[in-house]
């Protein structure tokens, strides 16, 4: 039985995703080459990985020599909750909130895989979940999924940008997605509201200025440069999606219950400081939280907790 368009989107309709896109398996010659200026302006950090397996990411028969397709999905993580701002709280990115998003949809994304291949034997794919060398964010814009916005993240416009990616490369062809329309305009909300000034240009973000790099991927000291500016970001941070038009006028929420908060939306800074090994492995071990592990968790804390304490001195 061949498996077409409407098989594939119907059942990942069922699994819980709400955007599926087709295109074809093409060299991402455009985008390999912005990612290349990128990494030579040292806007990567000190995430080498990214600068590795550069062969994958333009030519995803690297990946599966006999790649047709690229099948992009999108689900919606947006709740219905918001945050208290207590100063002695810091907050989470809002995609930390549950349960690990990975998690979710690679569970996801074996049901699928396992009822295509029981269609079709001969059903190849690989799939990923940012996870691998694979830019999920240009296929996401070439399967219609989306535009980029100028904060670098994928925005639809019926759920905004609070969507998580899952990409398939398959060995089947489908019938292809046209590009969808790049609805910033002229918009400058996410590059005016950046408190680091990470977005130095529409499209392009340092992450050595970027709060979700330096509370997150970064294993250094947080640059004294930045006190005063994370607006009490403990784990990521949101303000350019908080403030993007297309977020503020499509407020859908999800279904998906394990994106709610499990007690991860603000975290009590003292709690954090005198957190053991032990109740960090307990309390995140189904969440994205503890990619930042304990010593760069206490970090955040102390860092945010020495900007109220001066801040207070200061007002004396």
């Amino acid at each position: 039985m061949k498996i077409t368009n409407n098989i594939v989107i119907e059942k990942a309709h069922e699994l819980g995703f709400e955007l599926i896109g087709f295109t074809r398996a093409d060299i991402l010659e455009d985008e390999t080459a912005k990612l290349k200026q990128w990494l030579s302006n040292g806007y990567h950090a000190s995430m080498d990985y990214m600068a590795r397996n550069t062969e994958k990411r333009n030519d995803v028969k690297n990946i599966l020599p006999n790649a047709q397709s690229v099948i992009s999905l999108a689900i919606n993580y947006n709740t219905n909750y918001q945050y208290s701002n207590k100063e002695d709280s810091g907050k989470v990115s809002r995609y930390a909130w549950g349960k690990d998003y990975h998690l979710v949809i690679w569970e996801k994304l074996e049901l699928l895989e396992e009822y295509l291949k029981a269609i079709d034997p001969t059903f190849e794919c690989f799939s990923y979940v940012d996870t691998g060398p694979v830019m999920d964010k240009a296929w996401a814009v070439r399967a219609g999924i989306g535009w980029l916005g100028k904060h670098t993240n994928v925005i639809n416009r019926n759920y905004g940008s609070w969507i998580f990616l899952a990409t398939i490369i398959t060995n089947r062809e489908f019938e292809y997605n046209e590009l969808e329309l790049d609805l910033c305009g002229t918009c400058t909300a996410c590059i005016d509201a950046c408190p680091t000034k990470a977005i130095v240009n529409e499209y392009q973000v340092d992450a050595n200025k970027c709060i979700s790099f330096l509370t997150i991927e970064n294993k250094n000291e947080i640059p004294g440069e930045f006190k005063n500016q994370f607006d009490n970001w403990l784990f990521g941070c949101d303000i350019c999606q908080d403030v993007c038009p297309w977020n503020k006028k499509f407020s859908v929420y999800t279904n998906i219950k394990e994106f709610e908060p499990a007690g991860n939306k603000e975290i009590a800074l003292n709690q954090i400081l005198e957190m053991n090994p032990e109740e960090f492995k307990k309390r995140f071990e189904t969440s994205s939280i503890k990619r930042a592990k304990l010593n760069g968790l206490k970090r955040n804390a102390l860092f945010l907790k020495n900007n109220i304490l001066k801040g207070a001195s200061g007002s004396l």
